[in-house]
Order: C-alpha cells, then structure tokens, then sequence
C-alpha cells in the first residue's frame, strides 16, 4: 500500500471550540517502515474540567494537575506527527485543536489530513452511521478504553486495518487520493492562506494584488465555501475571474450566523468591493411617514432616515433607497387602489380642482369631496400597510446571544457586538449609528431571538 507513514490521532479536551477549550489528552499511533508504536500525554489544559467531560473520559482536574501544559510537549508532539499523513475520526475537530494549540505556542504545523467519518461514508455509502462507536460494532472493532485518546486512536487504526482486508488496494488508494487532494489555487495566492482557513461560522475577505478587496462574503462553514470559489468547474466566467485574481484571503469568525451576516453588510457598505452588489450608504435611505393634518386626514411625508428619532417611530413606511424609489412606490400604490395624487403631494391642484388621476377615473374624488377624506385616508393606511415598519417591540435596547459573543440592538440599529460585561456597558453609552436597511431586514428575521435588556415588553 502507498501510505509507509501514518499517523492516527485522537485527543481529550475540555470541550468542543478549538478557539477556547484546551486539550487534556493525547494520543497516537505511528505506523511505517519500522513498524507500530504507540505514545500518549495527560496534557494540562490550564482551564479547569467540567464535571461532564470528566465523566465522558475519565480525565479528572486532579489526574492532570502535575501534567505538562502543551507547550512543554510540542516539539515532540510535532516530531511525531511531521511528514506523516495525520487520521482522525473527524480530523477538523483534532487538527483544529492541534494547530490552535500549536500556534499559541508558537509553533507553525501543517498536515495532510484524513477524515475516517469521510473514508467510512465514501467506502460504505449503504450505512447512515459512521461514528466512532457505529465503526465499533459494524467492524467488530475490539475496544480498549473508550473515550480515552490513546484508546480512541487504537479504535482508528484499527478500522484501517480492516479497510486493508475489505477493501481493493486500488479503490482504497484512490479514496485517500480523493479526500486528501490539494485544492486548485489561484496561482498568486499561497497555498498556505488555505490551511490557515478556520473551519466556523463568519466572513471571508478576497484581496488581489493591489491589497484591494475584490469581495466579501459570509459562511456557515468558512474554509468549504472559500474553497468553493477555487472549483475547477466554475459556474460563470465572472467567478473564475474573481478566483483568479486573489492574492490574499482574511477572515474574521463570528458566534453565528446573525453576526456574520451584520458584519458582511457592514463591510460591504465601508469597503466597496469591485465583485459585490453594492449595497447603497444610509445617507439616502428614507421614509414615508404619514402625519394627521389639522383637517384630519393623514398625509404622506417624506423623511430621510437620518432626520428620524427612532425612539418615537409611529406610521413609518419602507425604508426606500432613494427618493426617487419611494415616490415610484407611492405613484403605483395610487394607480392600483384609486388614491388622490393630489392628497398624497404627487400633483400640485388649486384647492377645490379635481387631480389629473380622477379625470382619468383614477382617483374616487377625495380631491373634489366627492370620497370623505377619512375613507382616502383609511384606504391609504390599508395601501401601505404591507410596507410598514415593524414596531419595535421593547421598551429599551434588546440583545441576541451567539456563541460566545452578544449583539446589542435598540429601536433595529445594531449597536455593536460585546465579548464581555465592559463591551457591553461601553455599547450602551455610545452614540447610536444610523438606521440601515440591511441590519433592520436580519434583525427582523431574528425577532423571535431577542431579548430585552429590562424584563418588560412595552
């Protein structure tokens, strides 16, 4: 078989996020030329267990007290696995661990890297299972400490070696050539940009070669939708051309999917990449607001967002992104339900004159008195309901909780994203930013989510 140097890897840890949790166990097993050995580490993580990942691996805060934090054993953590091709059952989670692990302490590690959950599913697509203990039972796996690194990693190596047993050489090889194969790459960009990727939720950033953005976009996965964009069956000439203009690539990871997608507008908007649609500034967004005259009918006023206090919004209808895109909406609006062009400002009559659209039979005459204006008025409330903007349901600001991190939202405007009690505090006494269309439209779609900062809905 072509695969002399393996290296198959199981870790503890005190949860699931590489970013923030720390590894408490290790485990290998390395096979070549010479034969099989085993190694393994008690790992001290620095932070405490909890009580439920101790009871899972048996790992307790006393076992690991006097044992090396990572730092002590990663040269030869990295000595055992350089060179080798790197298994793990569900390779993201280890090798993500290790290189977070590695680069705090101050060390660069890359690897080609083989999923077994992704060997399993590609050799055996007639099971919907493909955990570690679904591997167990289905291989008559022999199980010497499960849940334990060492233990794991023998579990590993030993689907392995029933893959050499069931398996022709010939299919199993070109599986592995399959899962491992590098991808395509823009030929300025270095290949290393890719193992660098984070494998989360957030947004990614495309450069060229002037250090200009080209694009920005956002993933519920980071690294697979970035590669996505490097496929060698691209699906327009203009994604090709983007792909092969990228020099560079950053990105910035978010708690979740809301968080990306307010960075992504926010980025768009201050940026301007040439690849984007773009999404216009809020200098320009603006409102009808129908105001009651001293008469009592309602009228349609137009008001720039930016001259609103949205602490007070009553009969606020759009956001439009021009002036021009909210006048086209209320002229189609008249023609369609028969309002007075004349009462809704679009036509300028001497009092008592019947507006163009009623001698056209447009308009049912609330210009002439012949419609009681407090009908117009109702049958325009009725027009732009569908357009109208949400109340905001909160007496004050609201939060929305994602992983780690925590929106802060007052009256739609997003005040920002806080990582602890301090951001949260400055959030609140900053000034806040502009209404804009696009954070209004992702918030309202995560009302349910929202909560106030005072216990009391208004």
């Amino acid at each position: 078989m072509p695969f002399p140097t393996l290296a198959f890897v199981d870790l503890e840890t005190t949860g699931a996020t590489a970013t923030a949790d720390r590894i408490t166990e290790i485990g290998i097993v390395e096979v070549d030329e010479q034969g099989v050995r085993e190694w393994s580490c008690l790992v001290n993580p620095g932070t405490p267990i909890s009580g439920f990942i101790e009871r899972l691996t048996g790992i307790s805060n006393a076992m690991v007290a006097d044992a090396p934090p990572f730092e002590e054993v990663a040269e030869e953590v990295k000595a055992r696995l350089e060179g080798r091709l790197f298994i793990a059952h569900n390779a993201r989670f280890d090798y993500g661990f290790l290189k977070n692990e590695f680069k705090r302490a101050g060390h660069d590690f890359r690897a080609t890297v083989l999923c077994t959950v992704k060997l399993s599913r590609k050799l055996y697509p007639q099971h919907h299972k493909h955990n570690l203990d679904s591997l167990i039972e289905r291989h008559d796996l022999t199980v010497s400490s499960r849940h334990r690194a060492l233990g794991d990693a023998r579990l590993i190596h030993q689907f392995w070696g029933r893959l050499q047993a069931e398996i022709a050489p010939e299919l199993l090889a070109e599986t592995v050539r399959v899962l491992t194969a590098r991808p395509s790459l823009p030929v300025g960009l270095d290949p290393a940009a890719i193992d660098d990727l984070p494998e989360g939720v957030g947004v990614y950033l495309f450069y060229g070669g002037n250090d200009l953005p080209l694009y920005v976009g956002k993933s519920k996965e980071l690294k697979k939708r970035v590669l996505a964009h490097f496929a060698a069956d691209h699906a327009a000439a203009r994604e090709m051309d983007l792909a092969q203009q990228v020099r560079r690539i950053a990105c910035i990871e978010t708690g979740g999917e809301i968080g990306a997608l307010l960075k992504e507008a926010a980025l768009i908007k201050r940026l301007q990449p040439i690849h984007n649609r773009t999404l216009r500034p809020n200098e320009d967004l603006c409102f009808w607001q129908l105001v009651e005259t001293q008469t009592g009918e309602w009228r349609p006023v137009l008001m720039l967002a930016s001259d609103l206090e949205f602490r007070r919004l009553e009969h606020l209808y759009g956001p439009f992104k021009t002036a021009r895109e909210a006048r086209r909406t209320l002229t189609e609006l008249a023609k369609e339900h028969r309002l007075c062009h004349s009462l809704l400002g679009l036509e300028k009559v001497k009092p008592g004159k019947p507006c163009f659209a009623h001698q056209l039979q447009q308009c049912k005459g609330a210009c002439v008195g012949k419609e009681p204006v407090s009908f117009h008025s109702a049958r325009l409330m009725a027009a732009l309901g569908r357009l109208q903007l949400a109340a905001w349901p909160f007496a004050g600001p609201a939060w929305l909780r994602e992983g780690d991190e925590v929106h802060l939202i007052d009256h739609w405007r997003h005040l920002g994203t806080a990582h602890d009690e301090a951001d949260l505090h400055a959030l609140l006494d900053t000034e806040p930013p502009p209404f804009d269309r696009d954070s209004y439209r992702i918030l309202l779609k995560a009302i349910d989510r929202l909560t106030p900062l005072a216990a009391r809905r208004v």
